[in-house]
């Protein structure tokens, strides 16, 4: 929640002169501005924009926070976010400013998909395996590459590699654990 919250206080705080500007991230400046590599997760162009990258947060972000922990899932949330950036850094114009989670947000939907690719979801009020979706959100953003249609989808391809990877060493921690003997009353 506290991810949502930041997003929402950032929306408003957009109102004042130059905090978009100084916070979104321009793949050609990047060097001079490293700090948007993470700030311009907590962007967006509008209201729509803003409330479904916080929805689809709100419902699997909980999820994977209470199966990997809560610096897990920041972890999972930061490092798909600045992975998305670069990923989309090296293959848009160096002027082609881009702002918003869904990078970060679909590395958190990947890595839940790999730990529990059962669950069940509703695409476009579709019921769906999470995997399926999964699936179905790649291939539209491989559609989509190269399109005016102002969606990142590069970043949402970067960052669904991380939460792929993330999400497989959190469920191979997962299984470890499992498989740990409970400390035995009889040992004592």
């Amino acid at each position: 929640m506290a991810i949502i919250y930041l997003c929402i206080l950032s929306f408003i705080l957009q109102i004042i002169p130059g905090y978009f500007e100084a916070l979104m991230l321009v793949p050609g400046q990047i060097l001079s501005r490293p700090w948007t590599l993470i700030t311009h997760m907590f962007l967006h162009v509008g209201f729509f924009h803003l409330f479904f990258n916080m929805l689809v947060l709100f419902f699997f972000g909980p999820e994977l926070e209470r199966r990997a922990g809560k610096s897990t899932f920041l972890k999972v949330y930061l490092v798909a976010g600045i992975v998305a950036a670069l990923g989309y850094s090296l293959t848009s114009s160096p002027d082609a400013a881009v702002v918003g989670a869904s990078g970060a947000i679909m590395g958190l939907f990947a890595a839940i998909t790999v730990i529990a690719p059962e669950i069940r979801v509703y695409v476009y009020f579709i019921p769906m395996k999470i995997w399926h979706a999964l699936i179905l959100f790649v291939l539209i953003d491989f559609l989509y590459i190269g399109s005016n249609d102002m969606v990142a989808h590069t970043a949402h391809l970067s960052g669904i590699l991380v939460g792929l990877f993330m999400g497989y060493r959190i469920r191979q921690s997962n299984m470890n654990d499992q498989w740990q003997e409970p400390y035995s009353y009889y040992e004592r």
